[in-house]
């Protein structure tokens, strides 16, 4: 298959250790996202997979991981875009209060229905609408045409962007987006179909 995305959640950060909502903070990776970034790669190389254009936010524990995946796979001088378009979204005044902190400050379902639905809004912060509205047209603009025209892209992201691009990609609706979570390093691969036609998941078995 020549015409590929393969979206890949950073991994696990500072933040996700200790259980804070992150956001636009911008955390390193800890001893463990190192080691899952590398696990990541490996299992991309070990599906024989290379690619055209590479990537990514404007913060490091995503532009870390792809660092790493690129130099498992052999191309650490891919050619890289790295743009705030997507970041994750801006969690307001929920960014760096730990989950207990928050249930704490504003209530357990308030909290639950900021982190999950896609049209609420924490205060001061984005609801997985308003990160859709500024990734999905990046994604429009910038990677669909690399994939369209004959090559591979890989994006390694953050939680809440990928979310709000799966909504397109899989067809997920709001309600549904609420259950959807993807693990720190997980990735997804999508193959456009050879009329041309849309992306589509696919299970791809290791070359070796």
């Amino acid at each position: 298959m020549k015409r590929l995305l393969v979206l890949v959640r950073h991994g696990q950060s500072a933040d996700n250790e200790q259980d804070l909502f992150s956001g636009l903070r911008d955390p390193d990776l800890t001893a463990r996202g190192v080691a899952e970034a590398h696990a990541a790669g490996q299992a991309l190389r070990g599906l024989g997979l290379r690619f055209d254009r590479a990537f990514t936010s404007g913060l490091r524990r995503a532009q870390r991981t792809l660092g790493i995946i690129l130099d498992e796979i052999g191309q650490p001088d891919l050619a890289t875009v790295r743009d705030a378009a997507l970041n994750e979204r801006d969690y307001g005044e929920l960014a760096g209060l730990n989950k207990t902190q928050a249930r704490a400050r504003f209530g357990t379902e308030q909290v639950r229905i900021w982190r999950k639905s896609y049209h609420e809004t924490p205060p001061g912060g984005e609801s997985l609408a308003d990160t859709a509205a500024r990734v999905w047209p990046f994604y429009e603009r910038e990677i669909a045409p690399v994939v369209a025209a004959g090559g591979r892209a890989l994006l390694v992201g953050h939680g809440n962007a990928l979310r709000s691009m799966l909504m397109r990609l899989d067809g997920v609706d709001p309600t549904s987006i609420e259950e959807v979570n993807i693990g720190t390093a997980q990735f997804l691969i999508y193959a456009m179909a050879e009329d041309g036609g849309g992306l589509s998941r696919v299970e791809i078995a290791p070359t070796a």
